[in-house]
């Protein structure tokens, strides 16, 4: 999560797109800002996704980060915002796209990944990560609770101990320790990331699409319900904790550049 204030210009676009091939390549830029999502970047990757999954070209996805982040989560400039309704918009505007998404999506976690920089990862189907790549959910650290459904689906993936107590000390976790808890799939020297992505993602494009699809479906059906209504349910607590005093001490002290107190 950061607070930079930068904007994109018409010449440097918050996502950008290729294929190679049958694989629709989206890179997350805001380097400046570790690419931290702010609600135009939300409404980009959001709309890049249904475009992918309405092309017939295109048969894979794969999403990374551009610079030496992967994603920072949240811009915090914009975290005010996230107490109404207006300022939720792109967020589940890009988690309904996400939940819809029908093609294999891959993810490269080329860097550092912060709250949604690792929740992302729960919607994605395959993720490869650099092995000096780390991620963070720093949400308690904040004041708030965990969001995307990753209080359900975190639980799933990892365990329920493993994960809570990897949520309560809001702590750093190693790319190692991510694919030992199954939230990748491989970890590799950071040069050989995208190579190995693309590698995997065209041996899949190289399937027939309709049943790899299908079997997408078929695997996602028995999370998604239970992930959409914890994501109701994360929202709701989401905003209550966002006009708590301990999140306004949080955002005092990430102003501050002090440690908070929560005494």
């Amino acid at each position: 999560m950061t607070d930079d204030k930068t904007t994109e210009s018409a010449a440097e676009p918050c996502l950008l797109t290729h294929d190679e091939g049958r694989v629709r390549v989206l890179t997350l830029n805001r380097p400046r800002a570790l690419n931290a999502f702010n609600q135009e970047l939300y409404l980009a990757l959001a709309e890049a996704l249904r475009a992918a999954d309405a092309d017939p070209q295109v048969r894979v996805a794969v999403l990374t980060g551009a610079g030496d982040a992967f994603t920072a989560g949240q811009d915090l400039s914009e975290m005010a915002s996230m107490a109404n309704a207006t300022g939720v918009i792109g967020f589940e505007v890009l988690l309904d796209t996400l939940a819809e998404f029908g093609k294999p999506l891959l993810a490269g976690v080329n860097g550092v990944g912060l709250g949604l920089g690792l929740t992302i990862l729960l919607h994605t189907d395959i993720n490869f990560m650099a092995d000096e790549a780390k991620l963070k959910c720093p949400f308690v650290t904040l004041g708030v609770v965990p969001e995307a459904g990753s209080s359900f689906l975190l639980p799933h993936v990892m365990g329920y101990q493993r994960t809570a107590e990897y949520l309560f000390s809001a702590r750093y976790m190693s790319a190692e320790e991510a694919r030992e808890a199954g939230l990748v799939l491989e970890t590799l020297p950071r040069a050989q990331l995208m190579p190995r992505v693309l590698e995997v993602a065209e041996t899949i494009a190289k399937q027939p699409p309709a049943a790899v699809r299908e079997t997408k479906r078929l695997m996602r059906h028995a999370t998604r319900d239970e992930a959409r209504a914890a994501r109701a349910r994360e929202a709701e607590e989401f905003k209550a904790r966002m006009v708590s005093p301990e999140f306004r001490e949080a955002m005092l002290a990430f102003k501050e550049k002090r440690a908070p107190n929560f005494d």
